[in-house]
């Protein structure tokens, strides 16, 4: 009997990419209005190591929607207060309320990974989160927090590329920073901090979904699909709108009014 054939690796046409993604953001669209209406709390982890992928991922996600519904919070080093504070305090505050899904771009996460590796907690630090961070999301599932973690996991080759990209392209230099090249020598470091965290992690309640994430687009409509999948919603009725006439009460030259005003420049 023939195997299956393994269609990772084969390209995907921007056309076949732009098309799909738009069927799925309107979708991502009518999720958006349903979570408004039955006023649902949703979070969504996304994790991953340097270059797998969580900000173009993230952006496919909240292109279309409102930024009042998808909410990306993506909270910087921690402020010397902050560090005196209990570790997970300083991202309760950004949790979402009733008609709201938060993606965190990184998230309390970085004790597991990126902390541990670097030196940045003790190894104390790091088992004591590990014990406690399923109790932490055992409480915001209890609460009705419906809570989704996704770890991008892109292959040694390809962070490679992506990385070497960002040192030749002034558009995504930006992304290579000091702490990038530090990590680049400690790919297995990372590797068995994941597994640590995966192993602790992993639970019933809140388990970890790998999305693999060397095919850039692919992994954008995997992700959006799965969410789809992940978070209930139905279609809402919505009212048909039609614009009423505007009011000529007070009608004049509005544009002429305009006239000696400070314009930009039309070079396009």
């Amino acid at each position: 009997m023939a195997m299956a054939q393994d269609t990772r690796k084969e390209p995907l046409k921007r056309k076949a990419y732009t098309q799909e993604l738009r069927k799925l953001q309107s979708q991502l669209c009518q999720l958006q209005e349903w979570v408004k209406h039955t006023q649902m709390r949703v979070i969504v982890v996304f994790e991953g190591r340097d270059a797998a992928g969580k900000g173009g991922t993230i952006r496919a996600i909240t292109e279309r929607v409102s930024p009042r519904v998808f909410r990306v919070v993506a909270l910087p080093a921690p402020s010397s207060r902050e560090k005196s504070q209990m570790y997970l305090q300083r991202y309760v505050p950004h949790f979402p309320a009733a008609g709201e899904i938060v993606i965190f771009d990184r998230s309390w996460y970085n004790r597991a990974g990126v902390e541990p590796v670097m030196g940045f907690c003790t190894p104390e630090e790091h088992e004591r989160f590990l014990m406690g961070c399923p109790v932490f999301e055992q409480y915001m599932v209890d609460s009705g927090i419906l809570l989704l973690k996704i770890w991008l996991e892109v292959g040694k080759e390809e962070q490679a590329r992506r990385f070497a990209a960002r040192i030749d392209d002034p558009l995504r230099q930006w992304k290579l920073s000091p702490m990038d090249i530090k990590s680049w020598k400690r790919w297995y470091d990372y590797s068995k901090a994941r597994d640590q965290m995966l192993a602790a992690t992993d639970t019933p309640f809140a388990p970890w979904h790998i999305l693999r994430s060397d095919n850039k687009k692919k992994a954008r409509l995997n992700c959006i699909r799965f969410l789809l999948e992940k978070i209930p919603y139905e279609k809402v009725k919505r009212a048909k709108v039609k614009l009423p006439p505007r009011s000529t009460h007070g009608k004049y030259d509005d544009d002429a009014s305009l006239k000696g005003r400070n314009f930009i420049p039309d070079l396009y």
